[in-house]
């Protein structure tokens, strides 16, 4: 039993917010400042009471109805996700509410901007499992819920969305080769180092980030699950037709498709709209490719996150 992607679909919460509105809002920084660094243009914020499983619910829609299914079709709901509704229940519990699933298994990936290819990975061992038939898997995340807006070295690099796909079981394969890795000794380079006791905060509550520990650890990484997924699948690299790389920033993805001999015009970059939008960055990308009609069925599309943990991993697909 195989499995394979019949459904996209992604949101935004809230119109642009641009690099000018951000410094208008008292933020020291610059357009200028922000686009020679990063290659960021704007992101969308949620507003006030959005939450993840409001924007996890707009995308699924849309998979859903990309893949011609209805809610209770599914058996299998998995959100990734590092900034969710509540501490319990599970996001992807209060999303199955949300969109009228009664009994399908529901739960939460936190492997913060790999947790989308962490989630997918997941799905594709269930299905060919043979226990379940139908999952949704999405990205979703509020970013701008654990940024410090006086730290200018990191709030200006997230935004919030969501993205999503339905997979399902098929006789022809579309997950074509999988990678998840960890080392958790690399974790206070990217990290949220708070927490909630006795009703309180304890420690930091905003995320903090070593930008270049961050930038050298991830371009490796990168590099090297995308090599691993290629040698699983028994390809080589130039037959990759599409890289979907996190969206963290414009230099990382140069970095990246450098080491793995991509052309850039073969990366698809959303990151100068969206900003860093975590868990939700490769679905968000790989809708907006999808329906652009740059990518094409029967393409081999390479997908790659690497977030803090550290976590990373790669997903190689056929449409």
């Amino acid at each position: 039993m195989f499995s394979r992607i019949t459904g996209i679909g992604s949101y935004l919460p809230g119109p642009p917010v641009s690099n000018d509105d951000l410094a208008s809002r008292g933020i020291d920084t610059s357009d200028e400042w922000i686009v020679s660094r990063t290659g960021i243009k704007s992101r969308h914020l949620v507003a006030n009471g959005e939450n993840a499983s409001d924007l996890a619910l707009e995308a699924s829609k849309r998979a859903l109805l990309a893949a011609g299914l209805d809610a209770t079709d599914l058996d299998l709901i998995i959100v990734a996700t590092s900034t969710p509704d509540f501490i319990f229940p599970s996001t992807a519990c209060l999303l199955q509410g949300k969109l009228g699933n009664r009994g399908a298994t529901a739960f939460d990936v936190q492997a913060v901007c790999s947790g989308f290819v962490y989630g997918l990975t997941i799905a594709e061992k269930f299905i060919r499992s043979g226990s379940h038939r139908r999952a949704l898997v999405v990205g979703a995340e509020v970013f701008s819920r654990i940024l410090d807006w006086s730290d200018r070295g990191t709030c200006v690099l997230f935004g919030d969305g969501a993205g999503a796909v339905v997979l399902e079981a098929s006789d022809k394969p579309g997950i074509l080769a999988t990678a998840l890795h960890a080392d958790g000794a690399h974790h206070g380079i990217l990290s949220v180092p708070g927490s909630v006791c006795g009703g309180k905060v304890t420690g930091d509550p905003f995320l903090r980030m070593d930008g270049q520990a961050v930038f050298k650890f991830a371009v490796r990484v990168l590099a090297e699950v995308a090599d691993e997924c290629c040698q699983a699948a028994g390809i080589a690299s130039s037959d990759i037709d599409w890289l979907i790389p996190h969206q963290a920033n414009v230099r990382i993805l140069e970095a990246t498709a450098k080491r793995v001999k991509m052309p850039m015009d073969k990366v698809v970059v959303t990151v100068d709209r969206h900003g860093n939008t975590s868990a939700a960055s490769v679905p968000l990308a790989l809708d907006e490719a999808v329906r652009d009609g740059r990518i094409k069925a029967g393409q081999k599309i390479m997908l790659e996150g690497v977030g803090g943990g550290f976590t990373w991993g790669a997903v190689l697909l056929e449409l």
